[in-house]
């Protein structure tokens, strides 16, 4: 079981950066491919980014070019590097773990955060 937890989500101005963490408990974190959705209010949730257990990396176009994953096994955490955000990257932004490859389903994943509200303003 493993157990996920956002943070670092605020209030930033439009063009501003932030980096989200998830830090992740149980021992076998190395082994699982980490993925980040958002929902923004209205609308479903949608793929941002993922990333395998050996880094190999995968974005949505909307996010190519801005954001940028990683992940540090050492500290059982993956992070959501965001640069030059706009107000449409308003929305809650959820990690999510999967024992499979990474992909942009969400059923591929097994585990979720609770999510971390991110507000661009304009």
């Amino acid at each position: 079981h493993v157990q996920l937890v956002e943070s670092g989500g605020g209030l930033v101005q439009a063009g501003g950066s932030l980096r989200l963490s998830c830090a992740a408990s149980g021992r076998t974190f190395i082994w699982y491919s980490m993925g980040w959705f958002r929902q923004a209010p209205g609308k479903e949730r949608e793929f941002v980014t993922a990333i395998s257990w050996i880094s190999n990396t995968y974005y949505a176009d909307s996010s190519k070019g801005r954001f940028t994953i990683s992940r540090d096994n050492g500290k059982n955490t993956a992070y959501l590097q965001m640069n030059s955000l706009k107000p449409e990257d308003t929305a809650v932004y959820y990690c999510a773990a999967g024992a499979g490859d990474p992909t942009a389903m969400e059923v591929g994943y097994d585990y979720w955060g609770q999510g971390t509200q991110v507000t661009v303003s304009s």
